[in-house]
């Protein structure tokens, strides 16, 4: 996949403010002094035939020699990222003071220097603090200061507030039972850090190279790094028309259902904007970078949405508006952040991060107002098919969630739209060592005539390589039917690439061996038996399951004493009880270092794909001891 990565969402905002910093003269474009400066910042000594290279190849795509403009400097990045250069290039870039706003670095065992934006640290710790003022569990942490370069990687360390942080975004995600919070020591700690990273990435999280240790050492990059996907899942739950009928109002001219549900919270976000300013008669934003420096539609927006007490019992908050006339920038974006403070909403940025257009801070600082206020109605009398705006299933979020945690480029948001191209399909073909050939495969930006067709390709030979190379089953399914976004389809091709990813890892510790369903149910018997355990499973469809007593068993057979079986219900359960049951054996199997995506109800109901992946990665675990 590495020639044919695609530039990630988290690139793409560090890549805006590269360029804000490297076009000096906020032209929009980088010019041909420009550019050279930058390979020199960024420590790369290329002759000067090459950078004229560079530029030929901007001209002849359209560009224009003596201007770069940002699209270009994306494609430039896009073009190098495979190659040795690329890896320079980024490296450099992205460390760069001057380059990137105001950075940290901090220096690897390896000796590589990583950088850490200074800003993104002042934004967390003013969130955390705030979201968890009043948690008694969080009083030995919290406050931290914000200007403090330590406070806020020492208080990580101990995974509290990360395994807090997690269930703000994502509620109920961790069973707040399973958190170790008195007397901690290094063990609890490792098993606190376990349990927030896992559970990160059941809820969609990319924790693949991020370690226990990073997080107890407080390593910056990565500690920011996960921060943010976590803070960005919960600022983002509800800009989703299934949880919030009235974006419903953004459709514009031409389009159905369909075509809005399609957008990420991003282009959601965006769109909302530019709702909000078309009614207070202004100029649409393209971008929350540098569209926004001025601060001038950030004070029509929170005009427009500021609460006018037309509703019962809503008093009115009026903006001042005088500060828009303020000639200086900075003093400019200070006042308009006056007047989102009087409406509670004064978090993630600074004025300095405004007028410098930091796009992930802009981005948290827009979601926000947005979760606060939204000032939409749900239009009336609109012929809708709302039966379309029926929420994810369970299953449809696992498989959401664990194809983002794998880091999958682009995010998916949405599940069938955005597998429409199946480009993350084979990406999942690769993860589970399944080779793509891909030279085969189109890439976007796809042609205007014909763009359907090229994705339809893609489609067809990702069902070809689930045919003849993965050997699944999938009588009856086309290339047509992914990128249709047909359900049933689309559904069992993930399910079998998850298993096969599960049972891979099986695979990976008992020296290659086939692993099937009799297997694992095999081995969890015994080692159920060896333990003194006397629940047992006959397979995953045993109605015993849903007590998750065998789960429970399982988990203290791996781990002697890790379970608290005084927390347990036994006997005749409520189903109440059995959740809370569930949500404890989850919980747990995440702490004792095991990565489950399964949800709670997939216990309780005894669904038997779920099931299977939990008693899996949980053999994997007992084997990986033994």
């Amino acid at each position: 996949m590495t020639e044919t990565a695609q530039i990630s969402t988290e690139e793409l905002e560090e890549l805006q403010v590269a360029f804000s910093k490297i076009d000096t003269d906020n032209s929009g474009y980088i010019d041909n002094n420009e550019l050279h400066n930058l390979f020199q910042q960024a420590n790369l000594q290329l002759p000067g035939y090459k950078i004229r290279e560079i530029r030929e190849e901007l001209a002849a795509a359209g560009g224009q020699k003596d201007q770069i403009s940002f699209e270009d400097f994306v494609g430039l990045f896009h073009g190098l990222k495979s190659s040795d250069v690329a890896k320079t290039f980024r490296k450099q870039l992205l460390k760069k003071e001057g380059i990137c706003a105001v950075h940290g670095t901090e220096k690897s065992s390896e000796g590589t220097q990583h950088s850490y934006s200074e800003e993104e640290r002042y934004a967390f710790v003013n969130w955390i603090n705030t979201a968890l003022e009043k948690d008694p569990d969080c009083q030995q942490l919290i406050p931290m200061d914000a200007n403090s370069d330590t406070d806020l990687f020492a208080a990580v360390g101990n995974g509290i507030i990360l395994c807090k942080m997690i269930n703000l975004s994502v509620p109920d995600t961790i069973d707040e039972r399973t958190i170790n919070k008195k007397k901690l020591t290094p063990f609890t700690i490792q098993e606190n850090l376990n349990l927030a990273l896992n559970s990160a990435s059941a809820i969609g999280c990319h924790v693949v190279n991020i370690g226990a240790e990073d997080l107890k050492e407080g390593k910056p990059h990565l500690v920011l790094g996960l921060l943010w996907q976590v803070i960005k899942i919960g600022l983002f739950a509800d800009i989703e028309l299934s949880r919030n009928e009235a974006l419903i109002a953004l459709l514009q001219e031409g389009e159905d259902l369909e075509d809005l549900m399609k957008l990420s919270p991003e282009e959601l976000l965006l769109r909302w904007a530019n709702y909000h300013l078309e009614g207070a008669g202004c100029k649409k934003v393209n971008n929350f970078s540098s569209d926004v420096k001025d601060s001038k539609a950030y004070f029509h927006l929170l005009n427009q949405i500021a609460p006018k007490g037309d509703e019962e019992g809503q008093a009115p908050i009026p903006v001042d508006m005088s500060g828009i006339n303020e000639s200086d920038d900075l003093k400019r974006a200070e006042c308009m952040l006056q007047q989102a403070d009087r409406l509670g909403c004064r978090q993630f940025v600074t004025a300095t991060d405004v007028v410098r257009g930091n796009p992930k801070l802009n981005l948290a600082f827009v979601a926000n107002l947005f979760n606060k206020y939204p000032a939409l109605r749900k239009p009336e009398n609109q012929d809708i098919d709302w039966s379309l705006l029926e929420g994810e299933t369970r299953e449809e979020r696992t498989f959401r969630n664990w194809m983002n945690s794998l880091g999958v480029t682009p995010r998916v948001n949405h599940l069938y739209s955005d597998l429409e191209d199946a480009l993350v399909i084979l990406q999942l073909y690769e993860k589970i060592k399944v080779p793509v050939d891909w030279s085969r495969v189109n890439k976007p930006p796809y042609p205007k005539l014909g763009a359907n067709m090229k994705k339809l390709e893609n489609c067809n030979y990702a069902v070809e390589l689930g045919k003849n190379k993965a050997k699944f089953s999938l009588v009856g399914i086309a290339g047509q039917d992914l990128n249709e976004g047909k359900h049933m389809p689309t559904l069992a091709l993930l399910w079998q690439l998850m298993r096969r990813y599960t049972l891979n890892m099986l695979e990976d510790i008992g020296d290659g061996e086939k692993v099937n369903d009799d297997i694992i149910v095999n081995w969890v018997n015994q080692t159920l038996s060896e333990s003194g355990k006397s629940s047992s499973i006959s397979s995953f469809k045993d109605k015993e399951i849903s007590s998750s007593i065998p789960v429970l068993d399982l988990i203290d057979a791996i781990q002697q004493g890790s379970i608290r079986y005084d927390l347990v219900k036994t006997g005749d359960l409520t189903d109440e009880e059995k959740f809370e049951n569930a949500k404890y054996a989850i919980s747990m199997a995440r702490k004792i270092g095991t990565r489950v995506y399964a949800l709670p109800e997939d216990l309780v109901e005894v669904k038997p794909k779920m099931v299977m992946t939990v008693f899996a990665c949980l053999m994997g675990k007992g084997m990986k001891k033994v």
